[in-house]
């Protein structure tokens, strides 16, 4: 869902602007191929990064958190 006016994140936006060492690594690779899925596993189980780090990117990007209302 995106808001007019407003981007929505992408991606592995984070990992490539910080420049992991894994999204380094997965950009060798095809996507979907079995050398990429097993690469992607590093992050799925082992982040290099925090998700203290990830919201701190986040804010300094100008990013907002939204969640709508639960009735």
């Amino acid at each position: 869902m995106t808001l007019e006016g407003y981007v929505a994140y992408k991606r592995r936006e984070f990992c490539k602007d910080v420049q992991c060492l894994v999204q380094v690594e997965l950009n060798g690779h095809v996507e979907g191929s079995a050398s990429y899925e097993q690469t992607r596993k590093k992050c799925s189980q082992g982040c290099l990064y925090t998700t203290w780090q990830f919201h701190h990117w986040l804010i300094e990007k100008g990013y907002l958190i939204l969640r709508p209302n639960e009735k």
